[in-house]
């Protein structure tokens, strides 16, 4: 398997921030309707030619990672489970560069039919969102009754090998607030890192608004008071504040202070759509078509230069709580979280 050496081309923007992390949606359906995503009745599904081929994809990351110097690869959805042969993409990217991160977000309910395939195919962590620990609550906040199985799908996880999981848990003020605790002691019983992700206004429903949003800082509060913690310096930049408990304990927690105190200073990521588009934010307002480019003959190349351009008009910021914020047409699971 090859080591690739040191890039052609670094992706750079105006702001000197130098985009190494790639996120790939490799689909836009999910098996899931939560609540701060999609609509209950589910959105319209991207065509299946519209969606990227495997080939098509790894085409794409191969040149992001041997010449643009992308490092870090999260495949995502949707849900990505649902993807038929996700596993073999997983091993096709792995066998890029023996030296890449790869990492999944899931919801979790496929894992026990999936993780052990998934370790076999190379990918490195697993992230699995989880926003309740009650089963009638999960049944409201994901309209599906599946608790148990995402539980189990976490255990499967672990028995399949993986080391590194992470539970994301969106927080929304007077629904799911109260468990900040119970999943601070998950962590510390269980090994995982639990992180806290403020509620981004990405709903198809309509339902976020700023009191809606528990800030970071309130969230690490309530859990210092209970379980004393210490922050952890990342030497790579991260969305996630993260912290260990004092007295040793396993596990650890970490918040994403997505609304409250954003890192889109120093944010380090680009993503691609379903159906091949790339994103330089989160909340880009526009997006540039690769896919246009991979069907329509366009040399390693060109590719380069277009993704180089792209990146060069990256935002800023992403203007949450400003006046002239405006929110993306596509929801979360049409963007790729």
């Amino acid at each position: 398997m090859p080591v690739l050496t040191e890039p052609l081309v670094v992706l750079r923007d105006t702001f000197g921030r130098i985009a190494d992390d790639l996120r790939i949606s490799v689909t836009d359906r999910c098996n899931f309707r939560c609540i701060y995503c999609m609509p209950a009745a589910g959105l319209p599904w991207i065509a299946r030619d519209e969606v990227l081929s495997f080939e098509e994809i790894t085409r794409v990351t191969r040149i992001l990672v041997s010449d643009c110097g992308v490092r870090t690869i999260r495949l995502t959805g949707g849900e990505p489970l649902v993807r038929k042969g996700i596993e073999e993409l997983t091993a096709m990217i792995a066998g890029l560069d023996q030296g890449l991160d790869i990492a999944m977000t899931t919801n979790g309910i496929l894992l026990r039919e999936k993780a052990a395939a998934l370790k076999s195919a190379g990918l490195s962590r697993l992230n699995i969102s989880l926003d309740t620990l009650q089963r009638d609550r999960f049944r409201n906040l994901a309209r599906r009754d599946a608790l148990e199985r995402v539980l189990d799908g976490i255990r499967a996880a672990r028995e399949a090998g993986f080391t590194k999981i992470k539970l994301n848990v969106v927080v929304m003020r007077g629904v799911n607030d109260d468990e900040v605790l119970d999943f601070a002691r998950l962590a510390r019983v269980e090994g995982y890192e639990v992180r806290f992700i403020e509620f981004m206004p990405l709903d198809a429903d309509g339902i976020w608004s700023p009191e809606s949003v528990v800030a970071s800082r309130e969230i690490i509060d309530v859990i210092d008071r209970e379980f004393p913690v210490e922050p952890v310096h990342d030497l790579r930049p991260a969305p996630a504040n993260r912290f260990r408990f004092r007295d040793g304990a396993p596990g650890g927690v970490g918040v994403i202070p997505s609304v409250s105190d954003a890192f889109c200073k120093v944010c380090n990521r680009i993503r691609l759509t379903a159906e091949g588009r790339l994103r330089t934010c989160l909340f880009s307002l526009r997006e540039h078509d690769v896919k246009a480019l991979l069907r329509g003959g366009a040399s390693d190349g060109e590719i380069v230069e277009f993704v180089r351009a792209a990146v060069w008009q990256k935002e800023e910021g992403h203007k949450i709580g400003q006046a002239d914020f405006v929110k993306p047409g596509k929801t979360m699971s049409q963007i790729g979280g």
